[in-house]
C-alpha cells in the first residue's frame, strides 16, 4: 500500500511526522510504502532552514492509496498555484486524499471541500489569524469544525501541527485495521497522548 506525502516550499518539519508515523508503522505492516511529492521534485526548502528531497514531482508522481497534503507558512502560495490544485483535484477524483494543519487550506481552494465538513489549523500567535476563521469567512460552502480531524471517507483533514500525527494514526486505522495503528502508537510511546487527544478533542466522523 503506498502512501504519498505532498510537500512544498514553506512546509513545517514537525508535519513531516506524517512521514514518521508511517516509518514506525512499516515495523508493523512491511507492505507500507512511503514517497514524497512536490510541486517539482529535488530540494524543498520547508520553514526555518530544513531542506528535503522530494522524490517525485507532480508531473510524475507514482499512483498513491492515500496522498496526505502537509501544512505550513508555504499554504498560502501553494493555494494560488493553478498546478498544484489540479493535482490534489485529480488525486480526489482518483481515490483517497488527506491534509493535516494548514494542507487543509489547499483542500479548500481547490474546491474539494465545499458542501461538506472540514477542519484545520486553528491556534496561532498574535497577531496572526486563526486558519480556521481564514477558511470559515474565505470558503462560506464549507462547513468549518474545530475538531481533531474530520473523516469523510475518502477525504480526510485533520488539525493544527502535532495532530497530524493522530491524523495519520486515524488513516492507518482506516486503511489498514486498529491493529495496525495502536500498535504503531504503542511502539511510538503515543497511546496515551492518542487517548487523550480523542476523549478532548473528538473527531467528525461524515458522510457528506
Amino acid at each position: 500500500m503506498k502512501f504519498g506525502i505532498f510537500i512544498y516550499d514553506g512546509v513545517e518539519p514537525i508535519d513531516l511526522a506524517t512521514f514518521g508515523v508511517l516509518s514506525m508503522a512499516r515495523r508493523v505492516a512491511p507492505e507500507i510504502e512511503i514517497c514524497t511529492i512536490a510541486p517539482k521534485s529535488g530540494p524543498v526548502a520547508l520553514a526555518n532552514g530544513l531542506t528535503v528531497i522530494a522524490g517525485f514531482g507532480i508531473g510524475d508522481a507514482p499512483p498513491c492509496d492515500l496522498v496526505i497534503v502537509t501544512g505550513g507558512p508555504g499554504w498560502t502560495a501553494q493555494a494560488k498555484t493553478a498546478a498544484t490544485l489540479d493535482y490534489v483535484r485529480g488525486v480526489h477524483a482518483r481515490g483517497r486524499i488527506a491534509s493535516v494543519c494548514t494542507g487543509g487550506m489547499i483542500l479548500a481552494a481547490s474546491g474539494i471541500l465545499d458542501h461538506g465538513p472540514a477542519t484545520t489549523k486553528r491556534e496561532v500567535v498574535a497577531p496572526e489569524t486563526s486558519p480556521l476563521e481564514v477558511m470559515r469567512a474565505a470558503y462560506p460552502d464549507i462547513d468549518v469544525r474545530e475538531a481533531m480531524l474530520v473523516d469523510r471517507g475518502r477525504l480526510v483533514t485533520g488539525g493544527g501541527v502535532s495532530l497530524c500525527i493522530d491524523t495519520t494514526l486515524h488513516l492507518l486505522a482506516v486503511m489498514l485495521g486498529t491493529d495496525v495503528a495502536d500498535e504503531t502508537a504503542r511502539i511510538m510511546e503515543y497511546t496515551r497522548a492518542w487517548q487523550a487527544n480523542r476523549q478532548e478533542f473528538a473527531a467528525v466522523i461524515s458522510t457528506a
